[in-house]
């Protein structure tokens, strides 16, 4: 078996789901570390934390591919002065390569996006909101902002809340007045989505699935369209399997482990 190096597996992420394909304010891509060293395992997870890599330690993994990235703003030194320079000397110290896919891979065809779709049931997805395609060396990747799909059959509103609360094991579901017809079109976005509401209206989605959303779109929309926010960790959590596949799919034998961490920050009580 050839041996697999870290770079292997970055560009297998990046040909999936190129870096264009991220929004302007994202910092997608290499974090922290080398990429000529051999992958020893990878670790998966979408959030990079103490835990995260405490557990890459002991895994033995010297890869971690994480959803949000992990530097997010430039960096004008490295110390320890906040929690961010922190867990970037950590990785550093413990030969850790960080790297992170986040809006990119939220667009991609068959991303993060899609994969909410997949788990509940959705058919005929495609996409939503503004789209662009990127050009890569060997192919054509179009991306899109969130996604569209149907039930093949329709389900009443709080079926459709109840199904989301058990698929994604949240403890309360932030909706608007229940939709008082059934559900067949739904359009969603994981994480912070809210933007895409506007579109999920015009093209006459029933419901519309995000992470979290502001406080007045709830406002205006009671009995047009059932908005349904779920957390946004939560709406993500599904993310790690996307990595995963990619990774065995183009670099098989590297040991890949989803993170038996929570990273959520917020709790419900």
């Amino acid at each position: 078996m050839r041996s697999v190096k870290i770079k292997d597996v970055i560009d297998a992420l990046e040909r999936f789901a190129p870096l264009p394909l991220q929004e302007d304010y994202d910092n997608a891509g290499l974090q922290v570390g080398l990429t000529g060293t051999e992958v020893s395992g990878a670790l998966l997870s979408l959030d990079v934390t103490d835990s995260i890599i405490d557990e890459a330690l002991e895994l033995g993994c010297n890869l971690i591919v994480a959803h949000h990235p992990l530097i997010f703003r430039r960096l004008s030194q490295i110390s320890d002065a906040n929690y961010v320079e922190h867990l970037v000397m950590k990785a550093i110290k413990n030969d850790i390569t960080i790297v992170a896919m986040h809006t990119n891979i939220d667009a991609a065809p068959g991303g993060v996006n899609f994969k909410i779709a997949e788990k509940i049931g959705l058919k005929d997805i495609s996409f939503l909101g503004k789209t662009q395609t990127i050009m890569t060396a060997d192919t054509e990747v179009k991306g899109g902002e969130g996604v569209i799909g149907t039930f093949a059959e329709p389900m009443a509103a709080d079926d459709f809340i109840l199904l989301l609360k058990r698929l994604f094991q949240v403890e309360c579901v932030q909706a608007n007045q229940l939709l008082r017809r059934e559900i067949r079109k739904v359009a969603l976005c994981g994480g912070a989505g809210s933007f895409l509401l506007s579109d999920a209206l015009r093209v006459g989605a029933d419901a519309f699935l995000t992470g979290e959303m502001h406080y007045h779109d709830y406002f205006g929309h009671d009995q047009e369209i059932q908005i349904c926010a779920i957390g946004h960790y939560q709406s993500e959590q599904f993310t790690n399997e996307v990595f995963r596949d990619i990774i065995k799919k183009h670099c098989p034998g590297v040991a890949c482990h989803l993170t038996r961490i929570n990273t959520n920050p917020i709790i419900y009580f």
